[in-house]
């Protein structure tokens, strides 16, 4: 039975190592860009469970000021990036998660910001999460807002958000951090005790044995 507590153990702290690896914390993107600058559009969308294998592709739309709808902008697949729109054309880079198709930051980077580059921004993740005996699809879409300043202006909000990204990931590494000494703990204990019954039913049969060895003497006396 200390077996099999000791290996539950063992396989739960690998669970939450892995979860400190790939730790993934959503942050909401910055909304105030220089003209002639560059600037990132900041979109990231955490799967609920990380153990869960998935793939996703991810999508942009731009709608400018006095525009009714979206136009397609970007889209980056298993193939890698794609400009779909020849206003953003040598102007985009992908910033986002990398040498993965499991994509959790889609994030984007804008090259020598203009004016009409002002308006809302639409990030589309569409994600296929795979479990054992099924695929299930999810779509998580998010929104920029962006207003694009002659000259840089950080606002109250800014460093709000900023602070925020940092505590968020502070307390998340630290909440790891504690679950993985709490684990470690669990199993050196359990270690202990597995040794220590060891020990007994050893000491035990060793008991036994020369319990039986006398009685033989008496019989043979």
């Amino acid at each position: 039975m200390s077996a099999v507590r000791l290996l539950l153990l063992s396989l739960l702290c690998s669970h939450f190592v892995s979860l400190c690896h790939g730790a993934c914390s959503e942050v909401d993107s910055d909304t105030e860009a220089v003209a002639g600058k560059g600037f990132k559009l900041g979109c990231i969308s955490c799967k609920m469970r990380p153990e869960v294998e998935a793939s996703a592709t991810v999508n942009w739309y731009f709608k400018a000021k006095g525009e009714a709808g979206f136009a397609h902008i970007y889209n980056y697949d298993e193939e890698g990036p794609h400009i779909v729109d020849e206003r953003f054309e040598d102007r985009v880079d992908w910033n986002g998660s990398k040498r993965s198709q499991d994509i959790q930051d889609a994030s984007i980077y804008l090259f020598n910001v203009t004016f009409n580059d002002s308006g809302t921004y639409s990030c589309h993740f569409h994600r296929l999460l795979t479990y054992e005996f099924y695929e299930y699809q999810t779509v998580v879409s998010k929104l920029v807002h962006l207003k694009v300043v002659a000259k840089a202006t950080r606002g109250t909000a800014s460093i709000v958000s900023e602070v925020m990204m940092y505590v968020s990931i502070i307390g998340l590494q630290a909440w790891l951090y504690i679950e993985m000494v709490y684990c470690f703990r669990k199993i050196s204990a359990a270690g202990e005790e597995a040794l220590r019954e060891s020990a007994n039913a050893e000491y035990l049969a060793i008991a036994s044995e020369g319990k039986d060895n006398c009685a033989g003497v008496q019989v043979a006396e």
